[in-house]
């Protein structure tokens, strides 16, 4: 059961069920669901990423890693530092939440005494901008002096590291289902009284060429799932903005073998409402997230054809045990911080918590040094 909405919240949604609607009228009573996401999720004033909600930690949907635990912005810093050592530089950070990544980031590689010239921040929500500023403001002035706030990836490619942690699980993503023997795609339709109600439609050829590139066996009857044409154009997209350097993508996901193996036949996708997880994409549109796990694959692929080479992969797990989350903990002297600490550590490490679902990517250009994160396990040849 999902908490009940307030009278304003109940009229944004009801604000953007109408633009669903005439987005559905204008494209001939069907809207792809890649299009419906697009005005759910990003629609100025509108979207759930767009407007003003709670989106962060207790009174929100869900809570990142950053929101968890400091360690884990020291663990990201202590990654970043060998790589801003080599080459100097920036940091990019696409989707920075509340700011606690940036923050914490710095926080570290001012101890490290590795600090960017900049710490980018592309931010498309004008609520959580301000939010972040907020936060940052309350850094060291040698720190903060170094945020700059980006409405779009830089016109020059900038030298140094980009972070993007759960953007990637946020893009615009198709649904497909196979039923029959036949490819349908799902999209967004209306009932006779004017209702939101999911419908499919015979697949574009484009949809099954796609289907037959990234299909690892026959789609089994019954079959439905996701997949994110969008991430190719946001690689290259990254990938032009990195002249030299190292790209980090920290999401949930999947080596392709796994994300459309033959018994995962429900696909991946979730919707996120205050901390419970469902799977009705309808409900309370421009109020809850929604989002697909990330076909590792295909983010390997799409760096390779921007001539990014794939430097790691691993899980979480073998991320923060790379990066020194052990050290981290060890250096807490203090015994309830400690044991506050070794809390948050085991949600962030453990399989049945974020430890194993998420997963680490390293992508780079003119960069070949060591990346520590990576020491401990190297799960490229899955991809």
């Amino acid at each position: 059961m999902l908490p009940a909405l307030s009278a304003e919240e109940a009229r944004h949604s009801e604000a953007v069920v109408e633009a669903v609607r005439t987005a559905i009228l204008a494209h001939e009573g069907w809207l792809g669901f890649d299009d419906y996401l697009r005005i759910v999720l990003y629609a100025p004033g509108l979207g759930y990423y767009a407007a003003g909600s709670t989106k962060f930690g207790p009174g929100g949907d869900f809570t990142t890693a950053p929101e968890l635990s400091g360690l884990y912005a020291r663990c990201v810093a202590n990654q970043c530092a060998p790589v801003l050592g080599a080459v100097g530089g920036d940091v990019l950070e696409l989707g920075a939440g509340t700011g606690r990544l940036a923050a914490g980031v710095l926080l570290r590689l001012a101890e490290l005494e590795q600090l960017p010239e900049h710490y980018y921040i592309l931010e498309v929500s004008a609520d959580l901008r301000a939010r972040q500023r907020a936060a940052l403001a309350a850094l060291p002035a040698a720190l903060h002096s170094r945020v700059r706030w980006l409405d779009a990836l830089p016109e020059t490619a900038l030298t140094g590291v980009v972070l993007a942690n759960e953007v990637a699980d946020a893009l615009p993503f198709c649904r497909f289902a196979i039923e029959g023997g036949n490819v349908f795609e799902r999209g967004i339709a209306l009932s006779d009284t004017g209702e939101l109600i999911e419908a499919e439609r015979g697949a574009s050829a484009a949809l099954c060429a796609q289907l037959e590139a990234i299909a690892v066996s026959a789609w089994p009857d019954g079959y439905f799932s996701e997949l994110c044409p969008m991430l190719d154009p946001w690689i290259a997209a990254l990938a032009a903005a990195l002249a030299r350097g190292a790209l980090f993508i920290i999401d949930y996901g999947l080596p392709r073998h796994e994300y459309y193996h033959p018994q995962r036949t429900r696909g991946t996708m979730r919707c996120h409402f205050r901390h419970r997880a469902h799977e009705d994409p309808l409900r309370y549109p421009g109020l809850q997230d929604i989002t697909a796990w990330v076909d590792f694959t295909r983010v390997a692929m799409a760096g390779v054809e921007a001539e990014l080479t794939v430097a790691g992969y691993c899980t979480q797990t073998a991320f923060l045990l790379g990066t020194g989350i052990e050290a981290e903990l060890a250096a807490v002297s203090d015994l309830m911080e400690h044991a506050r600490r070794v809390s948050e550590a085991r949600v962030l490490l453990l399989p049945g918590e974020m430890g194993e679902y998420f997963k680490v990517m390293a992508l780079t250009r003119g960069y070949d040094g060591a990346l520590r994160g990576f020491q401990y396990q190297d799960l490229r040849r899955s991809l």
